[in-house]
């Protein structure tokens, strides 16, 4: 019996922890995007329902707080990947080069096997996701606009490697760029062609399977909430350095 002709039922697949990463990333590095591409100063004025709104911010100061966020987010991912609910653990989804390989072949020939959670492309992309928004993140502490800005931890490096880190800092922005460009091309040939409801599970948390295939209950939501509040302490600590 194959997997359309089976029973269905919907697992839970991905927890809260996992959702709220997913899309509170999504949006800090498209706002990191956005206020590193405009810089200045906003505002604005608007009108709302008869009640005028002002928005004043620094933008560049704004965009520290996105990458302050990154860092954060990426920490806290990399403790639930050992630490998390089934699906969310590196051991799950990372598999070897040859298992990843043979999985891009029988993509390419339109049989590739079906799995709950990453599959083996999918999992490496998540780690050179998690990879590269850390990198960017991090560069981000030690770089300088040489003018007005400059990351927390500039002072603990020379002027030249801050510029040059800086130079860094913009170059990965690119590679991280095509990253996510991949990583969305694999959502929409599942979501559309594979018809797999990715995006829909990333909201709800579930995917369809078969009755029989296992279902593991999500890690402790406490686990979770200790796990985030650890991971911000520390990037607190590390922009608090003396």
């Amino acid at each position: 019996m194959t997997e359309h002709s089976a029973k269905l039922e919907r697992k839970p697949v991905w927890d809260i922890y996992v959702r709220l990463f997913h899309w509170t990333l999504a949006a800090s590095v498209l706002f990191a995007w956005w206020s590193g591409t405009t810089g200045g100063y906003v505002n604005e004025t608007f009108n709302l329902l008869g009640l005028s709104l002002s928005l004043k911010f620094d933008v560049m100061t704004w965009h520290m707080y996105a990458g302050y966020t990154v860092l954060t987010l990426v920490l806290f991912r990399l403790m639930w990947g050992f630490a998390g609910s089934h699906h969310a653990r590196f051991s799950e989804f990372v598999h070897s080069p040859v298992t990843t390989a043979r999985y891009a072949l029988q993509m390419l020939q339109r049989r590739e096997p079906h799995h709950l959670g990453h599959n083996p492309l999918g999992g490496w992309m998540v780690v050179a996701l998690l990879l590269l928004t850390a990198a960017q993140a991090s560069t981000g502490l030690f770089a300088n606009d040489e003018v007005f800005i400059e990351g927390p931890l500039a002072s603990l490096v020379s002027s030249s490697m801050s510029v040059e880190i800086t130079r860094w800092h913009r170059w990965l922005f690119d590679i991280l760029l095509i990253a996510i460009g991949l990583h969305l091309l694999g959502v929409i040939y599942h979501q559309l062609f594979k018809r797999e409801k990715l995006v829909q599970a990333m909201l709800h948390g579930r995917k369809p399977a078969a009755t029989e295939a296992p279902s593991y209950p999500f890690a402790p939501f406490l686990r979770g909430l200790l796990l985030a509040l650890a991971a911000a302490a520390i990037v607190w600590s590390l922009l608090n350095l003396p």
